[in-house]
């Protein structure tokens, strides 16, 4: 199943024009047309237009976007799936929302580190120009600020790990609520920091931010035991982490052995998910439509590994929830997701099987 874009937000009145010109475009519908024309008109999908492409450091850009519906909003920290046609096939990839939340212009922004081996990374920092057309998918993530915000909080980041942090601490600054947050961040040297001369500025301003930048060109790599030394209360801060995954592995142990887990947030984009080791739900059984595969799902155990303990052959990418590899339509019952236990579905919904469960008994054409 080719992954689409989000749904646009479509204004009351092109929704009544829509419905007038549907009857006099039986059988296809106007969007139909629109979308030959151009897909940017179409408000089946949410498109956008590269406005430009901003370079951050050597390796990292900052691409911005125009949507061609208004935004839907998002909130600091979240993140999105932006995609493009590549010699025809459109492929996604998930980066962290840069952009402020209520942008005067009703732009959008992702800043993108530059992997020579990826497929995406290269084109959006050396090949995408401005006016070229990208697709958008919807707005995810559960790494945020919470509502009431931390009297004093602590941000570990390193690398890219800094953008969705980066757009938390423009949150705080917006509010006048960098009142004691000390952040450390670690590159490789200070001219290659993502957004390192606005944190370097940051430091100089605001008496409530304290900036540790870590280069581990001429150092070891920073270890939690370091904290005791940098920020000494760091069991008490509301703490947000974000970068490779041997440091956050490193840092969410020390924090299980050494500090309260309840006050570590995690952005970590390469989470297995769904092999039973979380105690969501109640499971279920589930029918997979076309192959013909009936599977059981213990507590905690996701729809893709149910039906690969049953045999099946089923599509997967990145099993974490991101690249929407695993999708299916779903067409009996509901399901859980591992993520947030929220529970949802209903027939004709498209679910990503990698990070959802069923809750009781379902049925999946996949």
């Amino acid at each position: 199943m080719v992954e689409r874009a989000a749904t646009p937000t479509v204004p009351p009145w092109r929704r009544r024009v829509m419905r007038v010109a549907r009857a006099l475009t039986t059988p296809l519908a106007p969007d139909d047309y629109l979308g030959l024309l151009n897909p940017a008109w179409s408000a089946r999908e949410l498109t956008g237009m590269i406005v430009r492409i901003k370079p951050e450091t050597e390796d990292a850009s900052t691409v911005v976007v125009r949507p061609s519906f208004r935004w839907g909003g998002h909130r600091p920290g979240q993140y999105l799936r932006i995609g493009a046609e590549l010699n025809g096939v459109r492929h996604w990839r998930a980066y962290s929302l840069t952009s402020d939340p209520d942008h005067p212009e009703g732009l959008v922004s992702v800043t993108v580190k530059h992997v020579p081996e990826g497929r995406m990374s290269p084109w959006f920092t050396r090949g995408a120009e401005a006016g070229q057309m990208v697709f958008l998918g919807d707005v995810e993530g559960e790494f945020r600020l919470p509502e009431a915000i931390p009297a004093r909080s602590l941000f570990i980041s390193a690398g890219s790990g800094v953008t969705p942090i980066w757009s938390m601490l423009r949150e705080l600054e917006r509010r006048d609520a960098l009142t004691d947050v000390f952040h450390v961040h670690c590159a490789r040297t200070a001219d290659g920091m993502i957004f390192g001369d606005y944190l370097r500025r940051m430091d100089v301003e605001y008496d409530g931010y304290t900036l540790h930048a870590h280069l581990t060109g001429g150092a070891p790599r920073l270890r939690p035991s370091d904290l005791d030394e940098l920020c000494s209360d760091w069991r008490e801060r509301a703490t947000f982490l974000s970068g490779p995954r041997d440091m956050i592995d490193a840092f969410q142990s020390h924090w299980k052995e050494h500090g309260d887990s309840t006050l570590l947030n995690i952005e970590r984009f390469q989470p297995i998910i769904g092999t039973g080791d979380a105690d969501v739900g109640n499971g279920g059984t589930v029918r997979f439509r076309v192959t013909d595969v009936e599977a059981t799902c213990d507590v905690g155990v996701s729809i893709l590994v149910g039906g690969e303990q049953a045999g099946g052959i089923l599509p997967y990418g990145c099993r974490m929830g991101i690249c929407h590899t695993c999708v299916g339509k779903l067409c009996q019952g509901q399901v859980r997701d591992l993520r947030t236990g929220e529970l949802h579905g209903e027939p004709g919904h498209t679910i990503r099987t990698c990070v959802n469960a069923p809750e009781g008994h379902i049925e999946i054409e996949l």
